[in-house]
């Protein structure tokens, strides 16, 4: 399959890196005059847990290729679509009069609803996805992170389509593991008040690297995000059909930060997902918590633990 990677994010690295290993004609769009200043080749430092349960390090130089114009006659079949929810929409409307014959597959955090965020892009050529990796680049130019097992895909309350289906297949090949998630509009906004609560803390701290091993603010992250949970439920998420997903807000916070704080503290891949996001300047963190905060207050829900963080990220807007 040949697969467009749109930008190259750290999402888009990580999987772009993995679909080329399992035999994927892989390129990367950027920005014109960004392919000189990114250079021909990214260094890595991953855990790549597809094979072993405590991940495998990888660190090689990997050669990318880049394009910085992309013509509605190109001959992609897949576009993978991972920017940060407030750059969605806008990165949509440059896609969607150069989607050609592919799949654009949507593949991170979304707050919206989901049809809003896509915009002009055509319904039947989107599928819907959630990287289950990450990690950061740092100073030195390196991607340290990890490439957990599965990938989430999903749909929303609809049998997958043929397209869907080819673009998940194209991650099987890549040696990873599909959880399919029918009511993905709730999984992706549980997901994003999960994140809320831990980005909250995290920029309290500084950034979330100060999180790895801190029980005592994990806990906080976790009490957050239950605060949320009302908010979801406003916004029409049947909290039944993701039990599974709420249980570690719903359990005693005391034994699951307690878990989360030893996993953070003791397993290097589960380390790195927190340490890897050591910039204090980042935007994302703070536009997760400031657009979470924003509609609980339309909805009129008190939310006071994120409330409390708000000085923390407050004003820097980059939206």
């Amino acid at each position: 399959m040949k697969i467009l990677m749109f930008g190259r994010g750290v999402i888009a690295t990580v999987y772009g890196w993995a679909l080329e290993r399992a035999g994927h004609d892989v390129e990367f769009y950027v920005r014109p005059g960004r392919a000189s200043a990114y250079g021909e080749t990214v260094d890595l430092d991953l855990f790549d847990a597809r094979q072993r349960v405590w991940g495998q390090r990888v660190v090689e130089t990997w050669p990318v290729r880049y394009r910085e114009q992309l013509a509605p006659d190109h001959d992609f079949d897949l576009i993978v679509l991972s920017v940060s929810h407030h750059r969605l929409t806008e990165a949509a409307a440059f896609l969607a009069p150069r989607v050609g014959d592919a799949t654009v597959l949507v593949f991170g955090n979304i707050w919206a609803e989901p049809l809003a965020a896509i915009g002009a892009l055509p319904v039947d050529r989107v599928a819907w996805g959630f990287p289950q990796g990450g990690g950061g680049f740092g100073e030195d130019g390196v991607l340290r992170g990890s490439l957990l097992p599965t990938v989430v895909f999903g749909t929303l309350d609809r049998p997958p389509t043929e397209r869907e289906l080819a673009a998940r297949r194209a991650f099987r090949e890549a040696g990873l593991r599909v959880r399919e998630k029918r009511d993905f509009r709730g999984w992706l906004w549980l997901h994003f008040v999960a994140d809320a609560g831990l980005h909250s803390q995290g920029l309290r701290r500084g950034t979330l690297s100060e999180l790895a091993g801190a029980t005592a603010d994990l806990r906080e992250a976790l009490l957050t995000s239950r605060e949320l949970l009302p908010v979801l439920e406003a916004r029409g998420v049947d909290l039944r059909r993701h039990r599974i997903g709420t249980l570690g807000f719903r359990a005693p916070t005391w034994l699951t930060a307690r878990a989360f704080a030893w996993l953070t503290a003791h397993v290097p891949m589960a380390r790195r997902g927190l340490e890897s996001h050591d910039d204090p300047a980042a935007e994302e963190p703070r536009e997760v918590c400031r657009d979470t905060l924003a509609e609980a207050r339309r909805l009129g829900i008190a939310v006071p633990r994120l409330e409390a963080a708000e000085p923390s990220f407050a004003g820097q807007g980059n939206t």
